[in-house]
């Protein structure tokens, strides 16, 4: 969430910022403000009365050794009606603050300054590329036409045993499945990266730090019997995994490097978006995650980016990088870049990353601080990136690299993954 002191400093800035990512009710803004104004004017008159309760108690034992009975009777019976208004205040402050985070968390983060701001999507900027798209053009096949016919990625008894979305990988789809999620993994770790296994399901604090509610709540799949929901990404168990604690400042930054079955209900997507491995209900990512200071939090992002570029150009698949627009980066994102391989067999762009910085945002809902050497303790920033998701990865590979005879050539760098240069399909 945002600072309070943000919003009670620069409001009409954050109203613009709200307005710049298509979020219309501005007014919440003022409403904060408002909540936050009797919020501290009620712990300003706890304050007094406490102070002022503390006062007339030490009257008592003064009276009494005076032998005034009757008034220190009467400063008791003031002080113990001044206690009771004291809970009462004190349970009021607790129902004020919980009102205003409660809208807090209601209130996108505000974009960076080098973000353009954009309506729609037209608006996002290419600011690298890589490769030539157009050499692997001409008549290839898309992915799935390319493995149907010998079942290696069975998406019609994965509908039988789930629903759509949820294919089988066999045979040598499911071994270069496999290559790619340890090749990622081993490429982060060379880089500094700590690898981390991570829980699948995660409690709605979890869900609430790192922005997933109450934002995403329609995308997640949920166990109710549990309180528990399946995670969109590994970002959630990751950057959770330090909630609540004050890190040392000398350990920051921090980088984790997560593979994680990934699950999203996806709701509302249709057509050719959603055809082969385009858009899953279940899908494998390795998530790359950095806690960082906060001075340093925008070099960390590019250096995140390169590091998810890296891997795309290992694997010889043209790609494109995106500075994302307002309108088009998401509510808790403060910068982000989206990475796109080129489908040849599709003819279109698809997305395989993501790599966000979000600031505070995150860190502050989870309080998640380091403290400096000068002994002041300090909100972090949270940086992710997908490196890589793996269906349209796969679905790119598999039309890159497919050869006449339907074979899959493995480039250089992924072959002591593979163990092999060639798939057969």
């Amino acid at each position: 969430m945002l600072d309070i002191q943000r919003i009670r400093q620069q409001p009409d800035k954050v109203k613009e910022a709200m307005v710049a990512k298509g979020e219309k009710e501005t007014g919440l803004v003022d409403q904060v403000l408002e909540t936050d104004d009797l919020w501290r004017k009620t712990v300003h008159r706890l304050e007094q009365l406490r102070q002022e309760s503390n006062t007339r108690a030490k009257e008592i034992g003064v009276l009494m050794g005076q032998g005034k009975k009757e008034e220190a009777q009467k400063v008791i019976r003031e002080t113990g009606e001044m206690k009771q208004e004291v809970k009462t205040l004190e349970e009021t402050v607790r129902e004020l603050q919980g009102k205003r985070d409660d809208m807090l968390l209601k209130i996108p983060n505000m974009a960076d300054e080098s973000v353009p701001v954009t309506k729609d999507e037209s608006g996002n900027l290419v600011v690298h590329s890589w490769g030539s798209p157009m050499e692997a053009d001409a008549t290839c096949k898309p992915h799935w036409d390319l493995v149907s016919g010998g079942g290696w990625i069975d998406f019609e008894r994965g509908a039988k045993v789930t629903s759509a979305g949820f294919p089988f990988y066999v045979g040598p789809a499911a071994r270069l499945q496999r290559a790619l999620i340890q090749f990622f993994i081993d490429k982060a770790v060379e880089k500094g990266y700590v690898e981390m296994m991570a829980p699948f399901f995660v409690n709605e604090s979890s869900a609430r730090g790192t922005g997933q509610i109450p934002d995403k709540e329609d995308m997640m799949y949920v166990i109710p019997r549990d309180g528990y929901f399946a995670i969109p990404t590994a970002e959630v168990p990751v950057t959770n995994y330090h909630r609540d604690e004050v890190l040392k400042t000398d350990a920051l930054p921090i980088r984790y490097v997560c593979y994680t079955p990934c699950w999203r209900r996806e709701a509302g997507s249709h057509g050719s978006d959603v055809r082969g491995l385009n858009r899953l209900h279940q899908f494998d990512k390795v998530e790359l995650v950095k806690l960082v200071h906060p001075e340093s939090s925008y070099d960390e992002l590019e250096s995140l980016r390169r590091d998810a570029e890296e891997l795309l150009e290992a694997l010889e698949l043209p790609y494109r990088t995106l500075l994302m627009g307002t309108a088009d980066m998401g509510f808790t994102q403060s910068k982000k870049y989206d990475l796109e391989v080129w489908s040849p067999g599709q003819k279109k762009w698809l997305e395989v990353s993501s790599c966000s910085n979000f600031e505070d945002y995150q860190a502050r809902r989870m309080m998640i601080r380091h403290k400096r050497e000068n002994g002041k303790t300090e909100i972090i920033h949270t940086l992710n990136g997908s490196g890589l998701a793996l269906p349209r990865v796969m679905a790119a590979f598999l039309e890159t690299h497919q050869r006449p005879d339907g074979s899959v050539v493995i480039p250089a760098a992924l072959q002591p993954w593979a163990g092999t240069d060639k798939l057969e399909f």
